[in-house]
């Protein structure tokens, strides 16, 4: 009999019992006699049949399984953040159910509700944004949630990021005293938490403490070509100096520049925000935020476990430690 092919029904009907003790045996239960337990084992093992772990959760109302929520599974930086809450989350034996948010058809607050009709223990949610809605159906649930790489600046979920604020200004200050006085930011989506909350005011109040002038605030830029076809209007908004939240969209505005024959980092400066690996391998090579992906996912992963096990939780809102790695895009090296 081929192993994907055998069922709880196969096992039981070979080792002459009930599915019902199957099932305890599976799950560990001490209430079935040791000859029994024995006769199930080795069918379980003659047959090689593989527990579903949805259906051995049915009974403890666990799945062993996580959520994770995913707004766009092709951006580098979701990627590495993932690969850090995966580690984790095989190292504690979870399986992890992904899901993604972006051009779905449902509603964000109805993505969140079918993954959580799956039964999923805990949810690890990535997206750029936390809707009224989307929240409300996190707290409909007993659910453990846990953002990784995106804040709630409610502070009704648990956490992992760094100090948006802080790394920002920190590069724009390395900027102007690079001698750029008209500074600009560039960002996918403005009412993002990160964004809308962190970010652009951080770069406002730059701009007014230090008489920059009029804020330049560019939104809607998510991709290469985005990135590319704005250049045209930073020359003509006079713009010498650019703190842009994705690595994809900083290329596309270093690509432009340098194809209009301007020079990276004399005409123009750039400080990536997502810190992918794209960042270091383009040339010139982009000065970045360095924002330590793999732990904040693993970080986050590990603090899940922790909530979905009601261990005691030290923090909920952790800021990792970020670095500003200065490159070619900037002069000051």
């Amino acid at each position: 009999m081929h192993k994907q092919e055998v069922t709880i029904y196969d096992v039981a009907r070979e080792a002459k019992v009930s599915m019902a003790t199957v099932s305890r045996v599976v799950n560990g239960n001490n209430n079935v006699r040791k000859e029994t337990r024995d006769r199930v084992l080795e069918v379980i093992k003659r047959l090689h049949y593989q527990p579903n772990a949805v259906a051995q959760g049915l009974a403890s109302k666990r799945t062993t399984t996580v959520g994770l929520i995913v707004p766009d599974l092709t951006n580098l930086y979701f990627a590495e953040l993932s690969k850090g809450i995966d580690d984790i989350a095989l190292l504690y034996k979870y399986n992890i159910i992904i899901t993604s948010i972006e051009n779905r058809l449902m509603k964000e607050d109805q993505v969140i509700q079918s993954l959580l009709n799956k039964q999923v223990d805990g949810v690890i949610y990535m997206s750029n944004r936390l809707p009224d809605k989307a929240a409300e159906a996190f707290n409909r649930t007993d659910t453990p949630v846990v953002l990784a790489g995106t804040k709630d600046n409610r502070e009704e979920f648990a956490s992992v990021t760094i100090d948006y604020k802080k790394a920002d200004t920190e590069a724009l200050n390395l900027m102007m005293h690079d001698g750029k006085k008209n500074l600009a930011i560039v960002v996918g989506d403005e009412d993002a938490v990160v964004n809308g909350e962190n970010r652009i005011p951080a770069y406002q109040e730059f701009i007014k403490e230090n008489n920059l002038g009029e804020p330049h605030i560019y939104t809607g830029i998510r991709d290469y070509s985005d990135g590319y076809n704005l250049y045209p209007q930073l020359v003509k908004d006079g713009i010498d100096g650019v703190i842009v939240t994705r690595d994809i969209s900083s290329v596309g505005i270093m690509n432009s520049a340098m194809d209009a024959g301007k020079k990276i980092p004399e005409d123009l400066e750039i400080v990536t925000a997502s810190a992918t690996q794209l960042a270091s391998v383009v040339r010139p090579a982009l000065t970045t935020i360095k924002q330590p992906l793999y732990d904040m996912g693993a970080v986050a992963m590990r603090m899940l476990t922790k909530l979905m096990n009601n261990e005691e939780v030290d923090e909920t809102h952790i800021e990792l430690p970020y670095e500003l790695v200065k490159k070619q895009s900037t002069a000051n090296r």
